[in-house]
């Protein structure tokens, strides 16, 4: 006899907000199965007004109240059982972030869980990546996001240890990162990898996952940093709207994509990883991770 529930999660990033669906299956006697059913992806960018100005735009906290609606009545649709709302870098930086958490919650019945730099990478790290993290190897996890970026260390199987740096996407298209940060994420990561002989990568995030896609790699083969070099070399090439018609990108995708692949070429380079897997997981991945934990704890 099967288990079958629905979860739901929402990732308010500092570009965009998502909507995960998950259809969770349990099995007597079997690892449970987490089978993705709905994705929906709203480019809302609001780190683009609270990292220069420090505050939510009444516009912007209007439209935030739209998709929560939408979002709300989708799961309600989806008949999900489960679900929760995680806010990032953005809200958690704008003045009045708590203030428009509380104002969606009014309008919509949506509680918005705004989650600082430390558990956000924890609850990355805690996404299913077993079919990747082999007991006898080392992994640097890097997910990329558009206010920051997460970092995590895998070694024999284990989460060692987990950072969060003030380093994202729509930061540095608006040039707010100084190198200081560059220097300190550089720091972190020689450190803590320098002490393993050999390190694979981990990417996670939309960018990453468009450039998979577009590689024609099947999932579980790796991009190699000779690939994603070249391929970032070609993308710096093109201007932003040679981006969108060349190579198919969306509009939203097509300028912070390069920061991004910046921002993995670093990370591989320092750590001295020669490859990068790309499973496609993400924070929305792991908050209906988190909520089946939870659900087994309870019972």
């Amino acid at each position: 006899m099967l288990n079958i529930e629905k979860y739901g999660a929402v990732d308010i990033g500092s570009n965009a907000i998502r909507l995960l669906i998950v259809t969770v299956i349990e099995q007597r006697d079997k690892d449970p199965i987490f089978k993705k059913t709905s994705l929906v992806r709203v480019p809302i960018r609001l780190g683009t007004e609270v990292f220069l100005h420090n505050k939510i735009s009444e516009s912007s906290a209007n439209r935030m109240i739209d998709a929560m609606k939408a979002f709300t009545l989708l799961m309600k649709t989806h008949n999900v059982k489960r679900y929760k709302a995680c806010a990032t870098s953005a809200m958690r930086e704008a003045a009045n972030g708590h203030d428009v958490a509380k104002n969606i919650e009014q309008k919509t019945g949506l509680t918005v869980n705004i989650i600082d730099g430390k558990d956000e990478a924890e609850i990355i790290a805690s996404t299913d990546l077993k079919t990747l993290i082999e007991k006898d190897k080392t992994f640097l996890y890097v997910d990329v996001g558009g206010g920051s970026t997460e970092l995590t260390v895998f070694s024999n199987g284990e989460n060692l240890i987990s950072k969060s740096f003030k380093l994202g996407t729509v930061r540095l298209l608006k040039g707010l990162v100084n190198d200081t940060v560059w220097d300190e994420m550089e720091q972190w990561i020689k450190t803590e990898t320098n002490k393993f002989k050999d390190i694979s990568m981990i990417g996670s995030g939309g960018n990453i996952n468009t450039i998979f896609k577009k590689s024609g790699r099947k999932i579980g083969k790796p991009l190699s940093y000779f690939y994603l070099s070249n391929y970032y070399q070609m993308m710096n090439s093109l201007s932003y709207e040679e981006r969108i018609t060349q190579l198919d990108m969306n509009p939203d995708r097509a300028d912070v994509v390069i920061p991004a692949t910046k921002i993995y070429l670093s990370a591989m380079k320092w750590s001295r990883a020669k490859n990068v897997y790309v499973p496609k997981i993400g924070l929305s991945d792991g908050i209906v991770k988190s909520l089946y934990n939870e659900k087994l704890a309870a019972e």
